[in-house]
């Protein structure tokens, strides 16, 4: 697959979506619904729990030969060995995160203009994460980017794009001729009682993006 398959459903975890599940049950039940990568995502884990549940991850998403991501921390994703590391604007620089990331390791970074893609582009990313694209409640800081802006940072770059922020199976269709590898979805999932359903619901609609 390439990097643009893999980038096709996008899979961010968020603990406060669980309601008393195991992450790893949760993300498994994505996985055999049709996700095609994996970001774990913990801002308030120490470092020794961050790691052990980022290792019990790498190993489950190998079964599936599917790519875990690890955010924003590199000592983490280096630990684990995880297949790549996503970083935002605030996080580490791009430049900063490549001199430092294995070869052939992948980069993803979070643009909200065309100006911050081909900056992130020129830094070495290898995808680039925009959004927030739709009202979302799972990150209180996230920036609203207009579809036209989407759009055209789709345009501007020649690395995949996927779009992230409240996307769900309403709003998705929005989305159609974005020029788009695919989409990053949470809640989507994870807020879901049956997240494999969801996943599966998601991936039949992408057919049409």
């Amino acid at each position: 697959m390439t990097l643009r398959d893999d980038l096709t459903l996008y899979a961010v975890t968020d603990r406060a979506w669980l309601n008393g599940r195991r992450l790893v049950d949760c993300v498994e039940a994505a996985l055999q619904g049709g996700v095609t990568m994996v970001q774990l995502r913990e801002k308030h884990l120490d470092r020794a729990t961050f790691i052990a549940e980022a290792r019990a991850l790498k190993s489950l998403c190998a079964r599936y030969a599917v790519p875990l991501l690890i955010n924003d921390d590199l000592t983490v994703a280096q630990a684990v060995d995880a297949d790549g590391l996503h970083v935002g604007q605030s996080d580490l620089a791009a430049g900063t995160v490549r001199a430092q990331w294995q070869p052939g390791k992948l980069l993803g970074v979070s643009a909200q203009t065309v100006e911050t893609a081909l900056a992130a582009e020129a830094a070495g990313a290898d995808y680039l994460g925009v959004g927030a694209v739709f009202p979302t409640s799972t990150k209180a800081d996230a920036v609203d980017v207009p579809l036209a802006t989407l759009r055209a940072i789709t345009q501007a770059v020649h690395i995949p794009v996927v779009a992230i922020g409240g996307i769900d199976a309403l709003t998705l269709p929005q989305l159609t001729g974005s020029g788009l590898a695919g989409v990053a979805v949470v809640s989507a999932l994870f807020a879901a009682p049956d997240i494999t359903a969801s996943a599966q619901a998601l991936r039949r609609q992408l057919g049409a993006l």
